[in-house]
């Protein structure tokens, strides 16, 4: 009877251990994919604000964005280089660290039309790797949690994205392939918005906050859809850092549910 008493305590703190593994694990995934999804964004806001700054446009803001931003990507290095022991992500972050080291390199040089192109290509490589981490991190651990906030976390890159090409049209960066990626990211933004206003994984203040998001995207939509035209770039960058901000707040709201 004793035995089978202590045969039960022990299946019971088992699975007691086991649940308890699993709810840290999860919270600790969305933490991981938040880190890692912030990558992507600094990535494009770095070579957004260095334009700006290059272009005399909120110069002094986009300077701090610049060496704020470049702080951050390299403090979030780190912690990836600590916590992701997979040898084929490995093998991504040693790339982006050679790649952030030439970025950080660039943004100490004066602002030129060269040193700007090589920007828009690291700008690419970047993202280009940093979304192959947090995809390779969210099937890993396979839960259907993280990958909401993959997803809230990507429209942060993509604020920062649709401004720095928007910027580089303005700086001289006029080949159709810009224009043609400004206009798919905006279109990436509206279908990911969309699927994230209709998530069952959404409370009253993350409803609230994409509100706001919606409310702000309407305001500078239009420009980006006739870049030709130019114009208003203090409107883009505030608004698209607003934009940023709130979406920030709501991703850090789906890892808080986690």
């Amino acid at each position: 009877m004793v035995k089978s008493v202590k045969s039960l305590l022990s299946c019971f703190i088992a699975v007691f251990c086991l649940s308890m593994t699993t709810q840290l694990l999860a919270v600790d995934a969305s933490s991981l994919v938040n880190i890692a999804g912030q990558q992507r964004m600094l990535s494009q806001k770095i070579v957004k604000a260095y334009f700006f700054q290059g272009e005399r446009i909120r110069t002094r803001k986009a300077r701090k964005q610049v060496k704020e931003s470049i702080a951050l990507f390299y403090k979030n290095h780190q912690t990836l280089l600590l916590e992701i022991s997979d040898p084929t992500i490995k093998q991504l972050l040693d790339f982006i660290g050679i790649s952030i080291d030439e970025l950080e390199g660039i943004t100490q040089q004066k602002y030129s039309q060269k040193n700007a192109a090589r920007m828009l290509a690291l700008s690419e490589s970047l993202l280009e790797v940093s979304h192959s981490i947090v995809e390779k991190v969210e099937a890993t651990l396979g839960l259907q949690k993280v990958i909401i906030v993959g997803e809230a976390g990507r429209q942060r890159m993509l604020s920062q994205r649709i401004a720095k090409y928007y910027i580089a049209y303005q700086a001289g960066f006029k080949d159709p392939e810009i224009i043609a990626q400004l206009n798919e990211a905006v279109k990436q933004f509206e279908v990911a918005q969309k699927r994230l206003m209709n998530s069952p994984e959404n409370t009253p203040e993350i409803t609230r906050e994409l509100e706001r998001v919606q409310g702000l995207w309407v305001v500078v939509r239009a420009f980006f859809l006739n870049i030709e035209k130019g114009g208003l770039p203090v409107t883009v960058f505030s608004t698209c850092d607003s934009i940023l901000k709130h979406m920030n707040k709501i991703t850090m709201l789906y890892v808080a549910r986690g």
